[in-house]
């Protein structure tokens, strides 16, 4: 019988930033400062939804898990871009690229899936404000929530098994600053057609049924405004809906860009770019922008900062 995995690759090289040397120490400080903004906005707004009580509801309870995503997809990848950029320390172990695959897979999937969820909730609060409780109730939130993680993990494995198991004998250097479908997929020494078959067709029936529910979502919000036609109904249907609506377009543009097409597209350049908007600067954005647009949010922040000073 034919082996399964017929690697003889060990580790891989990444080749991704690390080849500049005349910009490296720039790029280690740059990305270092995004990085810890990263982490110093998501805990910070992950500690005043769970510390404040005007902040226990659905929305921001989906908010926080959006938050712990924000902390997690960077976290797999920029450590050991940071590693490769200061101390030219490229090279990653094949178990490692699995595993660094893995989770980072399984963040972006489940973000796409609570960002699914997160609009659905925006619906029930637009279109149907006093059955809101009701509908989102916290047994609701929490059978959704846990799907959102499971979903994204089913979806991981299936995309990892499906990469890795494919033979890897010959070139090992990956042209990207972490283990990505595309550049891993390009050094297979086997036949990966049907395996981006596979891939293609899994991640544009799971990402078309998220965006068409975000879509419908959103569809029918623009019609129960156009319907109600009362003053001032678009400005809150804004402030409601508009940082979520934000956060959408950047996470979906970047990830369909990535994902959902084959590898003869692949572009080094481009890829390494837009790989950059959706692994550091979405969960640096996400934060920035539901702070400044909620009320909410900003004075649950002044008195977590309020309490972190008197402790002081």
């Amino acid at each position: 019988m034919q082996r399964v995995n017929l690697s003889t690759v060990s580790e891989f090289v990444f080749v991704g930033l690390s080849d500049a040397p005349e910009i490296r120490l720039l790029l280690f400080v740059l990305f270092l400062l995004i990085y810890l903004a990263t982490m110093a906005g998501n805990t910070t707004l992950l500690v005043a939804i769970g510390t404040d009580s005007h902040l226990h509801s659905p929305m921001y309870f989906f908010l926080g898990n959006l938050s712990l995503l924000d902390l997690l997809c960077p976290t797999i990848t920029v450590p050991k871009m940071l590693g490769a950029l200061l101390l030219e320390h490229k090279e990653i172990s094949f178990s490692g690229c699995l595993f660094q695959h893995f989770s980072l897979i399984a963040v972006v999937g489940t973000e796409i899936f609570l960002l699914t969820v997160m609009a659905y909730d925006r619906y029930v609060a637009v279109c149907h404000p006093l059955r809101y409780p009701s509908i989102m109730s916290t047994k609701l939130c929490a059978q959704l929530a846990v799907g959102t993680w499971a979903t994204g993990l089913l979806n991981s494995l299936l995309h990892t098994s499906l990469v890795f198991t494919l033979s890897f004998c010959g070139p090992n250097k990956i042209q990207q600053y972490y283990c990505d479908i595309p550049p891993v997929l390009s050094l297979s020494c086997s036949s990966t057609h049907s395996r981006e078959l596979v891939i293609l067709v899994v991640a544009g029936v799971l990402g078309s049924g998220a965006c068409v529910v975000t879509v419908v979502s959103y569809i029918y919000i623009l019609l129960e405004i156009l319907a109600r036609n009362s003053p001032g109904i678009w400005h809150k249907a804004f402030s409601t809906c508009g940082s979520h609506l934000t956060i959408v377009c950047l996470f979906y543009g970047t990830t369909i860009c990535t994902y959902v097409r084959p590898s003869s597209t692949y572009s080094l350049q481009w890829d390494r770019v837009v790989s950059m908007l959706y692994g550091m600067l979405t969960p640096l954005l996400n934060p920035i922008i539901y702070s400044l647009r909620n009320k909410e949010v900003k004075c649950a922040l002044k008195r977590v900062i309020s309490q972190v000073r008197r402790a002081l």
